[in-house]
């Protein structure tokens, strides 16, 4: 796999969008029915903490890093988003892109990175277990869906090895 990793851009969001549609489609990646206009979208995700995975110039993927708190003493920790394009499912990018963010978030002083997955998302599950993360809890009827139903989530979180150790 030739792949590049590099900072997501606003000139990205046309094709960032499309994949997020993808997910949102699935019915099993968020509980957003509809892509957001991009200010919107770009204020509540941390800047330095968005990347996108290509192959052959195109965007196949993309993660970012929001924060769970405007708290001080929650300033290391935040939750992790990712999107993989339909074609690209299963081939690796996912994994990959989540452990470039990983190093990128430990990076910029993230000591803990959560996910709340839905119970029903096994690909998604499966990844963040390979990238380290560990199931901590099930947030039982968190939300309901497009469709009115209630929804459970995983919560899976990760903690640095390197970052927030003393």
């Amino acid at each position: 796999m030739n792949i590049l990793f590099r900072p997501m851009t606003e000139q990205d969001w046309p094709e960032v969008s499309k994949i997020y549609k993808q997910g949102i489609e699935t019915g099993k990646a968020t509980f957003q029915t509809c892509i957001p206009e991009y200010s919107d979208w770009d204020a509540s995700h941390i800047k330095d903490c968005r990347f996108v995975v290509m192959e052959n110039d195109n965007i196949t993927g993309w993660v970012v890093l929001s924060k769970v708190s405007s708290r001080y003493v929650y300033e290391g920790v935040a939750e992790v988003s990712i999107y993989i394009a339909e074609t690209c499912r299963g081939k690796g990018f996912g994994k990959a892109l989540l452990n470039y963010l990983i190093t990128k978030s430990e990076k910029s002083g993230f000591w803990m990175l959560q996910a709340g997955i839905m119970e029903d998302n096994l690909a998604s599950l499966k990844l963040h277990e390979k990238c380290g993360f560990r199931e901590v809890g099930l947030r039982e009827r968190i939300g309901k869906d497009c469709k009115g139903k209630w929804r459970s989530t995983v919560l899976m979180e990760r903690r640095s090895n390197t970052v927030g150790v003393d």
